[in-house]
């Protein structure tokens, strides 16, 4: 799960942090919060259902299934737009060595190369995704724990600038900042979308959840501390390798930071390894349940997913290549609508959390249980409306229009199975009422399989879903 949290993003987070001051790491802290409250939120659903899918799985869960491909659709918006952010910061660390002029023609090259790379890692197979996972976690952590820890000793307050660098008031600053900053910790809820391919998931999936988040939070708040304070405002703001600059000005020379460069593109070439799993995997879900396009739901020999795989590749190149031509703050941009896209599924995650503590789970909960859980679910609700809230106008707008672009693709799978969609509402409150929901078994319709469309592991279906929510109200 950290393998998919940090990647180069955090890298570049420093320069895109710059224009608004100091006063950005206070809205870090405040994220931080929000996404340790998520991170629990998560764990606790995983407990709840503890199958692939995610936010996908616990709106569709809680709302229906309308509620569930829009979360499924937001998130996979999400996973191929980061894919977009994450490898034009991996660009920002190429360039240390290659094609230093930055020009456009040369940037957008070594990004589809960047992009395409962990496409064909993914493409062979499960087993060696994995391999290559822990090699680039295990690397990139190198510099973040040196800026995280010895480059807090070369900190001087002269350069961190005005507290306050931007024209907004401090608490339009916090905000602003607050939405960019979020972006450092998507992938959060990594271990909750695979949960089906992970061993007892029930247990392994919120410790994973929980301790990664707070694992990442030390290192990004102590690290983008340290490159505040060992760079000059100035020159951090036109920086496009921060941590580089912050090595070099630490030790008075090139080497430092060629070596955390390299480290630094080990890095966003193993975060995209696992963010490319993930805009497989909950289109891979939805598709099963017959809420994605059914080719999303065709895998090779080992369970590969291929549509999925090249087709949100292919979604992130053309929209990396639209934005090196159109946009001069490349990584914010695109950086904003991951975010935006990313906080919808979140939103709706808390808000099935919430469902079930005060519609279902009072009976199964000591009163200082239920009210500690409702008020981390309640608090991890509000930081979703706060970062949709930061994101900004033209955000909202170009989010909310990629977004209800799935009504039509819903329209179509609806026609296609000819499904009213009170058919299944009937199922669940049938199967909500029974005695024993585990030995009734209500058919839904399902995207077509190829004989090798099922995943390996653990597989329960959604009515079994419901019926161990009555008996494990966590």
């Amino acid at each position: 799960m950290i393998g998919s949290i940090i990647g180069t993003g955090v890298f570049a987070l420093p320069s895109a942090l710059a224009p608004y001051g100091p006063i950005s790491l206070v809205a870090f802290v405040a994220v931080t919060l929000g996404a340790l409250a998520l991170a629990v939120t998560f764990g606790a659903l995983s407990k709840r259902i503890p199958a692939s899918g995610g936010p996908y799985v616990y709106a569709r869960e809680a709302f229906g299934e309308f509620a569930g491909f829009l979360n499924a659709w937001s998130y996979w918006i999400t996973a191929w737009a980061g894919n977009a952010a994450i490898v034009v910061a991996w660009v920002g660390y190429v360039e240390v060595f290659v094609n230093t002029s930055h020009s456009t023609a040369g940037s957008v090259l070594i990004a589809l190369v960047g992009l395409w790379i962990p496409a064909a890692v993914n493409l062979t197979g499960v087993r060696n995704t994995g391999v290559f996972q822990v090699i680039t976690t295990v690397i990139k952590f190198v510099p973040l724990i040196f800026m995280a820890t010895i480059g807090l000793l070369f900190v001087d307050p002269d350069n961190f600038g005005p507290f306050n660098a931007g024209d907004q008031s401090a608490v339009g600053a916090i905000s602003a900042a607050a939405a960019i900053a979020l972006f450092s910790y998507l992938g959060l809820e990594a271990a909750s979308v695979v949960a089906g391919r992970v061993r007892e998931p029930g247990r392994n999936v919120p410790r994973a959840t929980v301790y990664g988040t707070l694992a990442c939070a030390v290192i990004y708040i102590l690290g983008t501390l340290a490159v505040f304070g060992t760079v000059s405002h100035g020159e951090l703001g036109a920086s496009t390798a921060p941590f580089t600059d912050a090595a070099n000005n630490i030790f008075g020379g090139a080497w430092a930071g060629d070596a955390v460069a390299v480290a630094a593109v080990i890095s966003g070439i193993g975060a995209l390894n696992g963010w490319t799993m993930l805009c497989a995997e909950m289109p891979y879900a939805a598709a099963r349940d017959g809420l994605f396009p059914a080719a999303f739901a065709m895998t090779r020999k080992g369970g590969v997913p291929v549509f999925g795989i090249v087709a949100s590749t292919v979604l992130a190149s053309l929209i990396t290549v639209f934005s090196y031509t159109r946009f001069d703050d490349v990584f914010t941009k695109i950086v904003l609508l991951s975010v935006l896209t990313a906080v919808i599924p979140y939103l709706f995650s808390a808000a099935a959390q919430l469902y079930w503590l005060l519609g279902r789970g009072r009976d199964g909960l000591t009163r200082g249980r239920l009210i500690r859980d409702a008020t981390v679910a309640a608090l991890a609700m509000a930081f979703s409306y706060w970062s949709i809230q930061g994101s900004g106008y033209q955000t909202v707008y170009y989010g909310l229009f990629v977004l209800l672009l799935g009504l039509p693709v819903y329209v179509w799978l609806k026609r296609v199975r000819g499904g009213s969609g009170a058919s299944d509402e009937a199922a669940r409150s049938a199967s909500d009422n029974a005695p024993d929901a585990d030995a009734i078994s209500v058919p839904r319709p399902r995207a077509p399989e190829t004989p090798t469309a099922r995943l390996p592991g653990r597989r329960v279906s959604a009515v079994r879903f419901r019926g161990s929510l009555r008996r494990h109200r966590h």
